[in-house]
């Protein structure tokens, strides 16, 4: 078998065999296959697609090229969730001990952020002594105890797509909604989860920018789950504009914790409701609408918020944020943004709102950039609320002032006006389930 007739075969639109993916990703894996031939065929890939069962054994070689995580010794149900990405995203930090609550075990994996905020590594770590780096046996050992643990992905997961998405990154082949797919599900599989929700965000904060392009990668990816034996749910959400009212590490925390404690954010709260009502409905809790009812349930009880407290004292995190969780920002300099007219927000550009966050210290711009878990974005009005002008749009935290100036019109520019109220779009677009 050689690359090159791989190469010739995929440019001419050809589908590939299984062995030959294998091939590929165990040639390219070992250092065997050179960058330039791998980068030929996946532009040949960008440009003339890939067939579902191509995807899904692609999926599989690339699971197979690393470590994949046992939970066969954790009792029930496994459901895992993934989110695609988007400003403001915090739901695992409700969403894990949520569903822990409710008697479904969660033992997730998650992944430090590159771009405008942290990922959910990076939030956690904002709490005070808040471990994501245990090992296997700890990992495992916590969630039997509690129900729940969230660490950081093992950079021994899906060898073959971390070597990939460098490649990738680096080719101008990143847009391919196969290859996104694969990439994304080979994490997901490796982790070993029963049951993967996963929540595909579309909008100007979001990769897919329209819901068509969301639905395709969803659909992409619940098939090729599917295939490789796992329970699958996609649900499309919105990302016009941020999630919720905080962006940032810490503040983003502070947040969750308000919705875990009754409070918090409307949009916040249903994302969490239908993603949580997935979750529990793949590991057999009852209907969605019984899923759901369980899942509000358990945030008003205050069960869920006793959970994130157990998973702290777990993870050696410091629970008196819960009480406190103004400490997590406390020590940053702040000001605020104010309207500059009357009107209706008519429009928000969620990735300029990241942008604005990330020059305050909140995100990476290479993987060298350390995080300041202060900095970030609490907003006080978004789309669809009527501002009179000088009315506060948001407070901006940091602890680099000298990006103050920068950052406050970066987001005065996110903010459109106009003198008519908008519609405003869906928070949920629509649910993709598995068959």
């Amino acid at each position: 078998m050689r690359m090159i007739d791989l190469i010739e075969k995929k440019k001419r639109g050809m589908a590939l065999t299984k062995a030959e993916i294998d091939y590929f990703i165990d040639g390219y894996t070992a250092g065997q296959i050179p960058d330039y031939q791998a980068a030929a065929l996946l532009m040949a890939i960008c440009f003339t697609g890939m067939r579902h069962e191509e995807t899904a054994w692609m999926t599989d070689a690339m699971v197979r090229s690393g470590d994949q995580v046992d939970l066969s010794s954790i009792p029930g149900v496994k459901v895992d969730k993934h989110s695609t990405g988007g400003i403001g995203d915090k739901t695992t930090l409700i969403l894990a001990p949520l569903v822990a609550a409710c008697g479904v075990p969660v033992a997730k994996m998650s992944g430090r952020g590159l771009g405008y905020t942290g990922g959910t590594v990076d939030k956690l770590e904002s709490i005070p002594g808040f471990r994501t780096d245990l090992d296997r046996d700890a990992f495992l050992d916590t969630v039997k105890r509690i129900g729940v643990c969230v660490v950081g992905q093992s950079g021994h997961l899906a060898l073959a797509d971390k070597k990939l998405y460098a490649l990738r990154d680096v080719t101008g082949t990143v847009d391919s909604i196969p290859l996104i797919a694969a990439s994304i599900m080979s994490k997901k599989i490796a982790a070993g989860a029963d049951g993967i929700v996963l929540d595909v965000k579309c909008g100007s904060g979001a990769f897919m920018k329209t819901p068509e392009d969301a639905a395709r990668l969803a659909r992409e990816m619940v098939a090729i789950g599917q295939a490789c034996g796992r329970k699958m749910a996609a649900v499309i959400t919105n990302m016009d504009l941020p999630l919720g009212y905080s962006i940032g590490n810490g503040l983003e925390v502070a947040e969750a914790i308000d919705l875990l404690k009754g409070a918090g954010p409307a949009d916040l709260r249903e994302v969490c409701l239908v993603l949580a009502a997935q979750m529990l409905s793949l590991a057999g809790k009852g209907t969605l609408q019984a899923c759901r009812d369980m899942a509000a349930a358990a945030l008003d009880s205050g069960a869920a918020l006793e959970k994130f407290v157990q998973m702290c004292r777990a993870q050696g995190g410091d629970p008196a944020v819960v009480e406190h969780p103004q400490t997590l920002y406390a020590g940053a300099v702040s000001d605020t943004l104010q309207a500059p007219a009357d009107g209706w927000i008519c429009r928000m550009d969620a990735q300029a709102c990241g942008k604005a966050s990330m020059l305050l210290g909140a995100g990476r711009e290479t993987k060298e950039s350390a995080i300041d878990p202060a900095a970030g974005i609490v907003l006080a009005c978004k789309t669809g609320d009527r501002v009179q002008k000088g009315q506060v749009l948001a407070r901006l935290y940091t602890n680099q002032p000298d990006q103050m100036a920068d950052a406050k019109q970066v987001l005065l520019d996110a903010y459109t006006l106009s003198d008519q109220k908008p519609q405003l779009p869906p928070l949920v677009y629509d649910t993709i389930l598995g068959e």
